[in-house]
C-alpha cells in the first residue's frame, strides 16, 4: 500500500495498491492535468531528486520551498511566535535534515492551510512533529485526498489561535479559502495565493483560477475585502516568493478597487 503524490499538483493520497487513476483536484478547472497526462510519484521519490530551502524573510518568519521546483512550486511559510510556531500551507518534500532544522528553531505547533492546492503531505508533516493539528476549513473537506485524524475541520468566518493570531475567512479561489493574521509589529497576513501579489510588490491580484486565468465575480471580490479590511496589517506574504514588506493594506485596497473598476 502506498501513499502516492499527484506529480502535478503535490498532493498526497490515501495508501492504495495501485495509483489512482485520476487527480480530482487537477481536474478542477482551477488547476489543470499536465499535457502529457497523470502521473504519479511518492515522498521517498521525491527525497532522492529534490532539497529544501529554509530562508528567513523577516525576523520571525521563514519561506520553505524546494528546488528544483515540484509540482505547484509553492513555499510554505513558518511563523515563529512566543507560544508556539505556526507552519502556514505546506510544500509535499520532506526529508531528515528539514525535520532538524525546524526543531532548532522551536518546532511546529500547528499546521494551516489556505486552500486545497497546498494541502501536499500534510498528514507526514503533522507525524513528523508530534501529531500536531492541521486546520482546514470545512468548506474545503471534499477536497483532502488523505485523510488523518490530525486534520482539524474548522468552521465560521474566524479561527483564533495564540498570540493574537486567526484564520480568516475570505472565500473567492475555493470555499474555504482563508488568509493567516497576525498582529505582531505592524502586522502581516499570510495569504498563499488566496491573494496573489502581483510582480511589481505593489499591488495584488485575486482569481479563481491563476492557471487558467478564470476571474472572481465582483461579489467575491467584494466578501474577501470586507473580510480583511478590518485588520491592520502592513506586511503581506505571498506562496511564490513575492512579499510587500510595507504598505499592504493600501495595496489591497487599492488593487481590488481597480479590478472592480475594470470587470464592471
Amino acid at each position: 500500500m502506498t501513499h502516492y503524490i499527484c506529480s502535478t499538483c503535490g498532493v498526497q493520497y490515501d495508501a492504495t495498491e495501485k495509483a489512482p487513476a485520476c487527480c480530482p483536484i487537477c481536474e478542477d478547472e482551477r488547476q489543470y492535468v499536465n499535457p502529457g497526462g497523470q502521473a504519479w510519484t511518492t515522498l521517498e521519490q521525491v527525497r532522492q531528486t529534490h532539497r529544501n530551502i529554509i530562508e528567513m524573510v523577516a525576523s520571525d518568519l521563514y519561506a520553505i520551498y524546494t528546488t528544483p521546483d515540484f509540482a505547484i512550486g509553492q513555499r510554505a511559510h513558518l511563523l515563529i511566535t512566543p507560544s508556539g510556531n505556526i507552519l502556514w500551507d505546506c510544500i509535499a518534500n520532506l526529508d531528515a535534515s528539514t525535520i532538524n532544522i525546524i526543531e532548532k528553531l522551536g518546532g511546529i505547533k500547528a499546521i494551516a492551510l489556505s486552500h486545497p492546492h497546498y494541502f501536499s503531505t500534510i498528514v507526514e508533516w503533522s507525524h513528523a512533529f508530534g501529531n500536531i493539528p492541521v486546520y482546514v476549513h470545512q468548506l474545503d473537506a471534499q477536497w483532502l485526498q488523505r485523510h488523518d485524524d490530525v486534520i482539524k475541520l474548522w468552521a465560521g468566518n474566524e479561527l483564533p489561535l495564540w498570540d493574537g493570531i486567526r484564520l480568516v475567512l475570505c472565500g473567492g479561489h475555493f470555499a474555504g479559502g482563508n488568509v493567516l493574521y497576525s498582529p505582531a509589529g505592524k502586522g502581516c497576513l499570510l495569504v498563499g495565493d488566496v491573494v496573489q501579489v502581483s510582480s511589481d510588490r505593489k499591488t495584488v491580484s485575486v482569481m479563481y483560477s491563476y492557471p487558467n486565468n478564470i476571474p472572481l465575480s465582483a461579489t467575491e471580490i467584494n466578501t474577501l475585502h470586507a473580510a480583511i479590511k478590518p485588520l491592520n496589517y502592513d506586511a503581506m506574504y505571498g506562496a511564490f516568493g513575492k512579499y510587500i514588506k510595507t504598505g499592504a493594506r493600501e495595496a489591497v485596497d487599492f488593487s481590488l478597487e481597480r479590478y472592480l473598476k475594470r470587470i464592471r
